[in-house]
C-alpha cells in the first residue's frame, strides 16, 4: 500500500523523500516496482471482468452470492469470499429490494367519495357524470 502511494506521488515528490516519510527503504520500493505482477493479481483481474459482466447483465441487481452462483454455473471454480472481496474493492453491490409498505388506510372517519360513473364509462360529453351528480344532489336538497 505504501509502495503504491509512492508510485502515484513520485511525479510530484522525490522517491527518496517519500520513502523516508513512509519509513520504507528506497531499494524496497524499486524492487517492488520492477517485480512482475503476481499470478493471483493476474487471475483477480481476469475474474473481475467476469464479475462485472455478470453484475451488469443482472442490471446491477446481483450481489456477491448471486454473482458467485452465476460464475459457478458457467463452470468457473471460484470462492464466494473472493468474489465478495473483489466486488467490494470495485464498489460493486447489488440493489436491495424495497420493503412493502401498505399505504391505503381503510379504517378512517373521512367520507367516501360518491361513485359518479356507476360503471357507465361511455358518457356523451366530458364531465357529464359530474354535472349529472350535481343536478341529482340539488334535486334532493
Amino acid at each position: 500500500m505504501r509502495y503504491r502511494f509512492i508510485a502515484v506521488e513520485k511525479a510530484d515528490y522525490p522517491v527518496r523523500m517519500l520513502c523516508r516519510v513512509l519509513a520504507v527503504s528506497a531499494s524496497g520500493y524499486y524492487a517492488w516496482s520492477r517485480r512482475p505482477e503476481s499470478a493471483r493479481a493476474r487471475s483477480d483481474r481476469a475474474l473481475l471482468l467476469d464479475i462485472r459482466v455478470a453484475h451488469r447483465t443482472s442490471r446491477d441487481t446481483y450481489g456477491s452470492p448471486r454473482v458467485h452462483r452465476e460464475l459457478v454455473a458457467q463452470g468457473q471454480s471460484v470462492g464466494l469470499h473472493r468474489i465478495a472481496r473483489l466486488m467490494r474493492e470495485q464498489g460493486l453491490c447489488g440493489k436491495r429490494r424495497r420493503r412493502f409498505r401498505t399505504t391505503t388506510q381503510s379504517r378512517h372517519s373521512h367520507p367516501v367519495a360518491p361513485n359518479l360513473l356507476a360503471r357507465q364509462f361511455a358518457v356523451p360529453r366530458p364531465r357529464a357524470a359530474v354535472r349529472q351528480a350535481r343536478m341529482a344532489r340539488h334535486t334532493l336538497a
